[in-house]
């Protein structure tokens, strides 16, 4: 079992997760962070410090997409190891619904 990055990242990128990683398998795209669920522990101290929500386990229904999207740019992406800045209007993206759609980009992040 791993943990995976969902949706609700997008535009929020809080990254209070990636200072909590004991195994810095968190890696860094322009508008969002995912998980790399092979180096993934499974020992779940990211979920809880995710303001946004989401973080979830990989045993949720329904998250198949969000496993490859994971697996796909954690490999694309560069490690990310300490909190960076999150973006201005993080706040007002919080909940709102269809983000993949409207801000997704592969565009990799600056990492850390």
């Amino acid at each position: 079992m791993a943990y995976i990055v969902t949706e609700a990242c997008i535009k929020c990128k809080y990254m209070d997760c990636v200072e909590v990683c004991p195994v810095d398998c968190f890696y860094e795209g322009e508008t969002m962070v995912v998980i790399n669920p092979s180096e993934c522990i499974d020992c779940g101290v990211c979920e809880p410090e995710c303001p946004a929500e989401a973080i979830l386990p990989d045993t949720e229904g329904g998250l198949e997409k969000w496993m490859e999207i994971n697996a796909t740019y954690a490999a694309q992406w560069p490690n990310i190891t300490v909190k960076g800045e999150s973006p201005d209007d993080a706040d007002s993206h919080k909940g709102e619904e269809g983000k993949f759609d409207k801000y997704f980009t592969a565009t990799p992040g600056a990492g850390s």
